[in-house]
């Protein structure tokens, strides 16, 4: 899902005020990431802007969410907010958006919210206020809240996305909580003791493999209090099975961002030509190269996947033994051994183009079977990928803070 309502930054940046200072620390690596602790992995945390209440309404008005304005109810000082993160076995720094409710009568919880699919590098939420998700505004509503770049994004630009790798998936998110819950402790900021995850698209995949990671992982040294996904993607095997029988898939970008970051992250280093046909093969390092946004990407490309791919993958994709490691890969990469323990709520629009509805709902089937009690699946009537996620937050925004 690209960022949302981009064309707002203008506005946003007449709305607010800079900050000039920050803190920092220095680097100070440590091997097991199993261990890392907040002290080791904070980086920096930069003023970028302080938002008033009534500013922040406005922009959700202008932005689409007019009917969240009476959940506005604070101002908000903003940080860049800069950590590190193991990738490839090594500790990379990264980054993204802190966002810190002003003048609250109590200690808030820590809600990290997971982004969208972005292909454009401007887009990070680390360049907020020149960019935007929507997901800042959950400060407002009484949330210290995190948004993660996720790797190959903000200041990790440079290595390429990470996309769909669970173990980089999670780590982002989860070592940008310890490093946050660090950072806030420095500066005597309390927390309460609750915990919650949020995302959609890509988002709610890599809200997934964090939950998955901190219930999963007592070492982490977090305890979650409750989970909102939307439109994950969290079967992977079944989503290319999608792709595979239909004659047309409305958001080629992705398969091409997909293809990429596998092929980078896992050191493939196949050429694009073992994926893609001519033209597209030749254009792909182009479009991908971080200054496109997905509707360019999507327009010089097909939406028929038999013309997309090279015969000899297409046919793969359909074949029981073609591409063992790419599907060994999306199998390890899928949630098929684990059900989570946490509330969690499942989102999707039933029309969702991009992200087959069925992901979800083999999902929630699957975690229903293996006896999960805490999990609920709320279909999107006639939700496509882009529209689905305001019904998803007007659902889930008084469901978290119910458990607040």
């Amino acid at each position: 899902m690209k960022a949302l309502f981009l064309p707002l930054r203008g506005l946003l940046l007449a709305l607010l005020l800079y900050g000039a200072s920050g803190c920092h620390k220095q680097d100070n690596p440590t091997p097991d990431p199993a261990l890392l602790t907040g002290q080791d992995l904070f980086v920096s945390a930069t003023p970028v802007a302080t938002v008033s209440q009534a500013q922040l309404q406005a922009l959700a008005t202008a932005a689409g969410f007019g009917a969240f304005t009476a959940q506005l109810k604070y101002n908000v000082s903003y940080y860049k907010f800069l950590y590190k993160t193991t990738y490839k076995g090594q500790l990379l720094q990264v980054s993204g958006m802190l966002g810190i409710p002003l003048n609250m009568p109590t200690a808030p919880a820590l809600l990290s919210a997971q982004h969208g699919t972005m292909f454009r590098y401007a887009d990070a939420p680390s360049n907020f206020p020149a960019t935007f998700t929507g997901f800042e505004l959950f400060a407002s509503t009484g949330f210290v809240t995190l948004i993660p770049d996720f790797v190959g994004l903000g200041v990790s630009s440079g290595v390429g996305q990470s996309f769909y790798d669970k173990p980089t998936s999670a780590g982002a998110v989860v070592d940008m909580i310890k490093a946050a819950k660090y950072y806030l402790s420095q500066q005597q900021i309390a927390l309460n003791q609750h915990l919650f995850l949020v995302g959609y698209s890509e988002g709610g995949y890599v809200t997934m493999a964090a939950q998955q990671e901190i219930e999963t992982n007592p070492l982490q040294g977090l305890t979650l209090t409750a989970a909102a996904e939307g439109a994950g993607g969290y079967d992977l095997p079944g989503m290319l099975s999608g792709v595979a029988s239909a004659s047309s898939y409305a958001t080629p970008a992705f398969l091409a961002l997909f293809l990429q970051a596998y092929n980078t992250t896992y050191d493939w280093n196949r050429p694009l030509t073992d994926f893609f046909q001519a033209p597209y093969a030749a254009k792909l390092p182009a479009l991908l190269d971080g200054t496109h946004v997905r509707a360019e990407i999507d327009a010089a490309l097909t939406t028929s996947p038999a013309a997309l791919f090279t015969p000899a993958f297409y046919a793969s994709l359909s074949s029981p033994s073609g591409e063992p490691v790419l599907k060994q890969k999306m199998q390890d990469n899928s949630f098929a051994n684990w059900v989570p323990r946490s509330p969690t709520r499942l989102y999707h629009g039933t029309a969702d183009e991009s992200v087959f509805y069925q992901t979800s709902a083999s999902t929630f089937a699957r975690f229903q079977a293996a006896g999960a009690t805490n999990v609920e699946f709320f279909p999107i009537t006639g939700g496509t990928h882009e529209s689905s996620i305001v019904p998803m937050m007007a659902n889930a925004l008084p469901w978290l803070q119910s458990l607040n």
